[in-house]
């Protein structure tokens, strides 16, 4: 019993034709190693310049525990100045992770840094750019992005291991249903095949991300990490051409969440309860229909 797992396409420098024909048209990550090589930040981002370009800004922590079914999604699990959590994560291991965190809010100059990749796709959402920090050991938990869209993820200042899987093994990972996340009882890097047998044959993408490494990944693509030092990426995000994945964002974002938010706050337990016992018996099911096909 084992996940499948291949090693992710590495490039140093890649055409538009070549991205467009290779990974973008049929939806495949590949990890581009010298695409930040042109950025300010790949010489200057590193603890010392976020703590001293940010300050004293708090910010949510959140760390791997399981969800609270009555708290709203992405509930933190504590605050802190970011400054503070740099030091944390300098040197200490922590599960404590900054999740979402948009520093350009407070520190505007750090929109020099970096350039969106408009070389090889359009549709970036320039104004919106995501940063993630994370101690040594901390995980983000197996999930795919609510809105659907492309994502160009840029690591620095230390190495994360990242897990792939594309969208159409979203059953076989234990689904929740109305959410954009896997069954949190299991981990999917060391996963149990007894309690959790339609984990095996799952085929998936492993990668390690070092300074400056960018990673591709395509619309819907499932994706676990581990912070194997105290560092941190930032997420451009990019919009499919496709009008059905544009819907499916549109339908995440407004109909599924305001339901699943409904539900939470009025049936708490009882309704996680619930979805956890679907999402094994729809696992269940795929995994004895041979499905994905």
């Amino acid at each position: 019993m084992a996940l499948i797992l291949k090693p992710i396409d590495v490039v140093e420098n890649i055409t538009k034709e070549e991205f467009e024909e290779k990974y973008l048209k049929p939806r495949i990550p590949v990890v581009i190693r010298g695409m930040a090589k042109n950025w300010p930040a790949y010489e200057k981002w590193n603890l010392d310049y976020m703590k001293e370009t940010v300050g004293d800004v708090e910010v949510p922590l959140y760390d791997s525990s399981k969800a609270d079914p009555a708290a709203p999604i992405n509930a933190s699990a504590a605050k802190m100045k970011f400054a503070d959590y740099i030091e944390l994560i300098r040197n200490t291991p922590t599960d404590l992770r900054i999740f979402l965190f948009d520093p350009i809010k407070h520190a505007p100059k750090l929109l020099k840094d970096y350039l969106s990749p408009k070389d090889l796709m359009g549709g970036f959402l320039d104004k919106y750019p995501n940063m993630f920090f994370g101690g040594k050991g901390s995980v983000t938990f197996l999930h795919f992005d609510i809105d659907m869209a492309h994502i160009f993820h840029t690591h620095f200042n230390g190495r994360k291991h990242i897990l792939l899987f594309d969208y159409k093994w979203k059953e076989r990972l234990y689904q929740i249903p109305y959410a954009t996340y896997a069954l949190e009882d299991y981990d999917i890097s060391n996963p149990d095949f007894e309690k959790f047998p339609a984990l095996d044959g799952v085929e998936g993408i492993e990668c390690f991300l070092e300074h400056g490494d960018t990673l591709f990944m395509p619309t819907g693509w499932w994706h676990w990490m581990k912070y194997l030092d105290g560092s941190f990426s930032i997420s451009l995000r990019a919009w499919d051409k496709s009008w059905a994945v544009k819907a499916h964002s549109l339908w995440n974002l407004t109909v599924q969440r305001k339901f699943d938010d409904l539900m939470k706050s009025k049936f708490k337990k009882k309704y996680m309860d619930w979805k956890e016992g679907l999402a094994i018996k729809r696992a269940e099911k795929a995994k004895k229909a041979g499905l994905p096909r």
